[in-house]
């Protein structure tokens, strides 16, 4: 039996008329890019690569090399084929206008090219996320263009360089995962219409923080670790790895629920996680497959963004989860 790439699957996508020739050709430039990262991920400090790069982002956050060398490597391989009208990504202040020597497109691209960034040093999964908008009509790549809600994808995926490098991909009509074969240097798919597990006994969240949580929050995780004694008469399991990528990819495969609140030490603030680069396109997935998505009050993907680099808490998964902590919240505790 054949093995479906993922070019032959976007070209099948692109026949049924669910995405168009320059989506598809966008994605297999994204892909090529991730590929071209989990090459330089896979050296490690054979290739120099570790370590801090000695610069900050906009969000004042020491930035790693391969922060750097991933931004780079996004940015090269998309801004020459013709489908952008512009990219923004985590590492950069404003968003990447196209150079005018290369013709524009009608998509723009967003981009977090190095989550869990974190955890390069100590050889823990991380991986690359991002989003797909169209360019509203003549606004060519500007910051008010990429402001759109994350009901607004056209597409939206992460590659977790892992013990394998995996591409998960949503075009809005379900999600699919694809491995990638070294021997052949292509993707190839491996999963079809992926749906996360209703229920759960898992869940995932950074405990450290549980002094500052608010109260909706310290509510629900008191139930999970009160286990069979407690009101939801089973046990749970907490994981965290801290690299949102690999969180969610064990969610979307076995179920659970991923947890950024925002908590009181800020609590003027709506939470750590970008909603352009993170929350949407994860958001995207999760609802994709079955899941949801919610800051605690509303679903991510209508939330109206105001500004480019804005923070959002972040509580998706099995969908039962996702509502028992997002009516804590609505309650007003």
């Amino acid at each position: 039996m054949s093995r479906i790439s993922l070019s032959r699957h976007l070209i099948t996508q692109q026949h049924a008329g669910t995405i168009s020739a320059d989506l598809r050709l966008l994605i297999e430039v994204v892909a090529r890019a991730c590929k071209a990262i989990s090459h330089a991920v896979s050296k490690g400090a054979l290739g120099d690569i570790m370590g801090e790069a000695g610069t900050g982002n906009i969000q004042g956050e020491a930035q790693k090399k391969l922060d750097v060398i991933s931004n780079e490597i996004l940015l090269e391989a998309n801004e020459w084929g013709g489908h952008l009208a512009g990219m923004a990504s985590e590492e950069m202040e404003h968003p990447y206008q196209i150079p005018g020597q290369y013709p524009r497109g009608a998509y723009l691209l967003l981009f977090d090219p190095l989550d869990g960034s974190s955890n390069i040093d100590v050889n823990v999964s991380i991986g690359t996320i991002f989003s797909v908008l169209r360019c509203p009509d003549g606004m060519a790549g500007t910051e008010e263009a990429f402001l759109q809600p994350g009901t607004q994808q056209v597409a939206a995926g992460y590659t977790v360089y892992g013990p394998q490098t995996q591409l998960i991909l949503t075009t809005g009509n379900g999600v699919f995962g694809f491995t990638l074969d070294r021997e052949q240097g292509s993707f190839v798919l491996t999963q079809e219409n992926i749906q996360i597990p209703t229920t759960t006994k898992e869940f995932a969240i950074n405990m450290s923080n549980q002094r500052h949580w608010q109260a909706p929050v310290q509510r629900y995780i008191g139930e999970l670790l009160a286990g069979k004694t407690g009101v939801r008469g089973k046990d749970y399991n907490m994981r965290w790895i801290a690299s949102m990528v690999a969180d969610v990819h064990r969610i979307l495969n076995r179920g659970g629920i991923f947890m950024y609140p925002r908590d009181n030490r800020e609590a003027d603030k709506p939470g750590k996680l970008r909603l352009m680069y993170e929350a949407n396109p994860m958001s995207f997935i999760v609802e994709q497959a079955g899941g949801a998505a919610t800051n605690g009050y509303q679903r991510i993907l209508e939330i109206q963004p105001e500004k480019l680099h804005q923070r959002v808490a972040v509580f998706l998964g099995s969908k039962e989860e996702v509502a028992q902590v997002t009516q804590y919240h609505q309650t007003d505790l």
